[in-house]
């Protein structure tokens, strides 16, 4: 029997339950800090960061001083309407600990293995009972590659499905370490244009083209686009794409992904601009049209992950 190393150790930024989506059946879906990309239309961008980050809720903020009272660092400014000095603040927690008020929250946390197990075993018999299981999610999970093979060993031994929702922006060695344990791949191929890509997401898409080919050869591999607006939502981009999937043989199944706003407010919370604000969603007729392009070269395909 493999060795798994329980006590190993990884960056946590949010665990949700009973999620239908990210995989077949129930699952939960453990969210890791950490992305090498910077995609404008990042819904979490308070995963991007390796280390824990502080939100602030000014909303729900009372003004009462006790986060200031505690702050060794004088990371909190009450006179400010953001009240947190980012360049400061050493993410220590203190002040989450004393605000009554919930205004201020700790995104990232450091979990073992273990923990991260005895978490999802709350929800096994839902895995038993629907087909479901584990998706780990990011960020990019890839980054915490050890993390990540440790965590999945552990729900293989476990019985549990797993799955990873991947930009696929890894070393060759990590995607062949990795990948094996993984039941389902959801690969993100955001565009086949390079210097598009590197214009939207911060890097060349050189090393996410060469992995998808790598991994559709070793496991389950479902490709998702993210259409996003004044990027590749164009009939000709998506086509482009289209075409790139269609050179990799194991792959028969798409989901198109369209540009939402959810997570802009998490950009307000961290005191960062929301490059996309003004950018509108998609109809759903263009989304219908874009997903009979896909079909039309003989792949399944999905509007919505």
């Amino acid at each position: 029997m493999e060795t798994i190393n329980y006590g190993a150790k990884g960056i946590v930024f949010d665990i949700q339950r009973f999620s239908i989506h990210d995989g077949p059946g129930i699952r939960t879906i453990i969210f890791l800090k950490g992305c090498p990309l910077r995609c404008r239309w990042c819904s979490n961008p308070e995963s991007q960061k390796m280390k824990p980050e502080l939100m602030y809720r000014s909303d729900q903020c009372i003004r009462c001083g006790s986060c200031f009272k505690v702050c060794k660092v004088g990371a909190i400014n009450l006179d400010k309407e953001y009240i947190v000095d980012r360049d400061k603040c050493t993410s220590c927690g203190e002040c989450v600990l004393v605000c009554p008020s919930s205004a201020l929250l700790m995104k990232g946390k450091t979990m073992t293995v273990e923990e991260v197990i005895k978490e999802a075993r709350k929800d096994s018999i839902q895995y038993y009972r629907s087909d479901g299981g584990i998706t780990l999610s990011g960020g990019e999970a890839l980054v915490q590659s050890e993390f990540a093979k440790e965590l999945f060993k552990a729900c293989k031994a476990q019985g549990w499905h797993t799955a990873i929702e991947t930009e696929g922006y890894a070393n060759e060695e990590v995607i062949r370490d990795v990948m094996p344990y993984v039941d389902l791949v959801m690969l993100d191929i955001k565009s086949v244009d390079p210097k598009k890509h590197v214009e939207f997401t911060g890097v060349d898409n050189k090393t996410i083209l060469r992995n998808a080919k790598i991994i559709q050869e070793i496991t389950n591999t479902v490709i998702r686009i993210p259409v996003i607006p004044e990027f590749n939502a164009s009939r000709e981009e998506i086509t482009d794409i289209i075409k790139f999937v269609k050179t990799l043989p194991n792959v028969k199944k798409v989901h198109l992904l369209p540009y939402h706003r959810y997570g802009e407010n998490k950009y307000k919370l961290l005191n960062r601009e929301y490059e996309m604000k003004d950018t509108k969603e998609l109809s759903d007729d263009y989304k219908s049209e874009l997903k009979q392009i896909v079909e039309s070269y003989g792949l399944e395909c999905q509007i919505g992950g």
